[in-house]
């Protein structure tokens, strides 16, 4: 019998011993296999076969019951992703406190209208105010609330400022005062001039004359440098003073001209206009000052100012009614209301600067709160008797310095002699 007939009789056997099966009492080795009785299980092949399997299986470890995980507090928040560590890390500066939360409408006043505050800030500290009303199709006569320009040339450092006025500001009106710097030629041989203009308050034209009126004495300057540069070298002050009155005459005569035009009616009332003339050349000490109307000029000298406006006539009779059918006018013929035929006088000075002078050329704007104003004329020399001349920025801030009643534009300008 061979291995595989043995292993069939022992599966027999095994059967026969499991489920009595051709055995019996008297069977050799065996014992005897009794009848349980009756049962309702069914008998079939199917059912004893998976009776047996179930009795020789490996007796199966009952699963584990699953545990929920633990529960988190909704609140609890998810743990940051840590970061590596690249080095020591510096301690990052305070942080200012959060401002407090806003209080909530109650007795709160109410805020203070647009305009000019009844609690002013301190005089140094100009107010923003309303932007002026823009025209969509002639957005080019747009005028800035501030402008700022400087150069220096040698030993001579020029400084410019110009800026809206409260008033202007708190009406959103635009700034009336005009200011142009130009230089023309180059090297030694160059000519530096400044200009300054004031619109009067007739017309809403009012700043497009004072700045038509820079533009158009920088013109005329400028084709005739050459011989103006020449005689403020050799000292030719009667040239000077004929050629430059001419120069005026006809800027103010073209700006006369336009106000028979329709839409002109405010360049019938002519701007101040104040202009300096300084020669490049670093051997040239020489200033020379002309125009037409208000404004001012001062020289700082040895921390004192001192008033250089030209000397005119006490009185000028002018057509018009002051009695006997005059009009009388001041010194500085300072009237708001003249016509095309200017009868402001001109203005003419030369000035010899020294080292460590400081010139100011200004527009009335400037010039009545420092006449008018000690402390404030003291506070302007202390900041500007430095040796060196101020920066930009600190120019323009000591230009504007706020002073009570005193509203109009300002316009500086400033040469500080090395």
């Amino acid at each position: 019998m061979n291995q595989q007939g043995a292993g069939c009789g022992q599966e027999d056997d095994w059967w026969r011993q499991l489920y009595g099966e051709g055995g019996g009492d008297d069977a050799p080795g065996r014992a005897a296999v009794r009848d349980a009785g009756p049962s309702d299980a069914p008998d079939t092949l199917d059912a004893r076969v998976a009776s047996a399997l179930r009795a020789v299986a490996t007796p199966r470890r009952p699963a584990p019951a699953s545990q929920p995980p633990p529960a988190r507090p909704a609140s609890a928040p998810s743990a940051p992703i840590p970061l590596q560590a690249t080095g020591p890390r510096q301690a990052s500066p305070a942080r200012p406190a959060a401002p407090p939360a806003p209080e909530a409408p109650g007795d709160t006043p109410a805020p203070a209208p647009t305009g000019l505050p009844a609690d002013r800030p301190a005089p140094s500290e100009p107010e923003l105010g309303t932007l002026p009303a823009a025209d969509p199709a002639a957005l080019d006569e747009l005028v800035p609330d501030t402008a700022l320009d400087g150069a220096r040339y040698g030993a001579l450092t020029l400084l410019a400022a110009s800026r809206r006025g409260d008033l202007a500001r708190h009406r959103g009106d635009v700034r009336r005062d005009a200011l142009l710097t130009a230089r023309f030629g180059a090297g030694r041989h160059a000519l530096i001039l400044v200009a300054v203009a004031t619109g009067r308050p007739a017309g809403e034209g009012a700043h497009r004359a004072a700045h038509e009126a820079c533009a158009r004495i920088g013109s005329a300057v400028g084709r005739s440098y050459t011989r103006l540069a020449e005689d403020i070298r050799t000292d030719h002050r009667s040239a000077l003073k004929s050629g430059l009155q001419r120069l005026t005459d006809r800027s103010y005569g073209r700006l006369g001209g336009r106000s028979r035009e329709p839409d002109a009616a405010a360049e019938r009332y002519p701007p101040a206009l104040r202009c300096l003339l300084l020669p490049a050349d670093p051997d040239c000490r020489t200033r020379v000052f002309f125009g037409i109307g208000a404004g001012g000029l001062f020289r700082l000298r040895d921390g004192a100012w001192e008033d250089l406006e030209p000397a005119v006539p006490d009185l000028t009779v002018q057509g018009g009614a002051d009695g006997t059918g005059e009009r009388l006018r001041s010194a500085a013929g300072r009237s708001p209301a003249d016509g095309p035929d200017r009868s402001e006088p001109f203005l003419f000075r030369t000035a010899f600067a020294r080292p460590g002078d400081t010139l100011l050329l200004c527009s009335a704007g400037l010039a009545e709160p420092l006449q008018q104003e000690p402390a404030f004329a003291d506070r302007l020399a202390g900041q500007w008797s430095a040796a060196e001349p101020p920066g930009l920025v600190a120019f323009l801030a000591a230009a504007q310095l706020r002073v009570a009643g005193h509203l109009k534009d300002r316009t500086a300008v400033g040469v500080w002699e090395a």
